[in-house]
């Protein structure tokens, strides 16, 4: 098995999804514009700050993740390249590391997040709130979806790599 071809393909998939927090960043940035320009209702007025604030965040999470996943893929043939047994541990330990914060972030804080903001959106009852709270969670929704499949990603290529040291 190549270990250094399941590292990069493994990378470009992270490209791929860190382009779809870019992808939804932009979607929500557009829909700001159109609850901007077209809103005639308050409450479609409301969405519009809330939902550019979401789609900004979005494209920065998108575009810093995306920075960084560059990053270690020109990284992974240098260091491959000096110890391949070490670039295995180290990647091992790195994915530990990502799936341990997956599971508080993603799987637990998210969904407690998401879930207070459906309880609040029952008791603040103006338009402003409301359209915050609706935008909070669609924002928190699409971490959860596109970190969820990240994990999920992670996990075999966790496998991969234990496959991988096992053979050296």
């Amino acid at each position: 098995m190549d270990i250094l071809k399941t590292s990069t393909d493994w990378a470009k998939a992270e490209l791929l999804s860190n382009g779809f927090f870019i992808l939804f960043g932009a979607l929500f940035v557009v829909a700001s514009l159109g609850f901007w320009h077209m809103g005639k209702t308050e409450m479609a007025r409301a969405f519009a700050i809330p939902t550019l604030v979401a789609g900004v965040l979005l494209l920065i999470l998108g575009c810093g993740l995306l920075y960084g996943t560059w990053k270690g893929l020109a990284w992974f043939n240098t260091a491959y390249t000096r110890d391949a047994s070490a670039f295995v541990a180290s990647e091992i330990a790195r994915v530990d590391r990502t799936m341990a914060q997956y599971g508080v972030a993603a799987f637990k804080v998210i969904p407690l997040l998401i879930a207070a903001a459906a309880l609040l959106i029952l008791v603040l009852h103006g338009p402003v709130w409301r359209a915050g709270l609706i935008t909070a969670i669609a924002f928190l929704c699409v971490l959860m979806l596109v970190d969820g499949n990240a994990n999920a990603r992670l996990g075999v290529y966790k496998d991969r790599l234990l496959q991988a040291s096992f053979a050296q």
